[in-house]
């Protein structure tokens, strides 16, 4: 996760959050120490807010360039209360038009996930994809949202396969689904993979089959004994 200015809590070292204002090659040093790369950016930003948005994810994607990730991820953010529909699709086009002018000559993919109100129906998801026509722009599937908001995730999947760029790979407990599915549109993290409703190896046929590039699975959950879990329950199946 980058953000601007600076943060308490992260500066003291107990929040997973660093400073755009810090500089991006420490991180790439950080990485190359401990013998892990850079998968992407969490760079959630709302879409539909372009005095916030459009600033932070071109100074994002001029970071994750520096820093060697290759993605950065967002989606379209809560709604103002007072806008329409039409105007927040021209919104979200003007601030991925920026995004992708500086994305694109950097190498840099931007990966759009399906979070909020228009991006947890495939539609939705869709059409954000589509208001600017750049080969910078593509798709991070987040498997947990999917399933919380409603949707089949393997059909979804399928679908956007071949613009997907990176994946949160999140699972969702017995319990989360029964009091959450279809009242929500995602979650911050989910169980251990393995642990859920996600049916490992049918999404990794997916990705398999149907993606164009390799893909990263991002394991989103809220433990380091729920990291250990999904790492050895997805090796199995890889």
């Amino acid at each position: 996760m980058v953000h601007w200015g600076r943060e308490l809590l992260s500066e003291a070292g107990y929040f997973h959050s660093v400073s755009m204002l810090d500089d991006p090659m420490r991180i790439k040093r950080a990485c190359a120490k401990a013998g892990v790369k850079l998968s992407g950016l969490s760079t959630h930003t709302p879409l539909i807010k372009p005095e916030i948005s459009v600033e932070y994810l071109k100074q994002a994607i001029r970071f994750a360039a520096e820093c060697g990730a290759p993605v950065v991820n967002t989606d379209e953010g809560p709604k103002p209360a007072w806008t329409t529909e039409a105007e927040d699709f021209t919104l979200m086009r003007y601030t991925l038009m920026e995004a992708a002018k500086v994305a694109e000559p950097r190498n840099i993919l931007i990966g759009l996930e399906c979070h909020q109100q228009y991006s947890k129906r495939p539609a939705g998801l869709d059409r954000i994809a589509k208001l600017v026509k750049s080969r910078a722009i593509g798709i991070n599937f987040d498997t947990g949202n999917a399933y919380l908001a409603g949707q089949d995730p393997y059909k979804w999947l399928a679908r956007v396969a071949g613009r997907l760029v990176h994946l949160h790979a999140k699972d969702i407990s017995i319990e989360h689904s029964e009091a959450e599915r279809g009242k929500v549109t995602g979650t911050p993290v989910g169980c251990a993979c393995g642990d859920g409703v996600i049916d490992w190896a049918r999404i990794i046929k997916i990705v398999r089959q149907k993606c164009p590039r390799d893909i990263v699975f991002s394991v989103e959950c809220g433990t380091v004994e729920q990291a250990v879990k999904s790492i050895e329950h997805l090796s199995k199946l890889m």
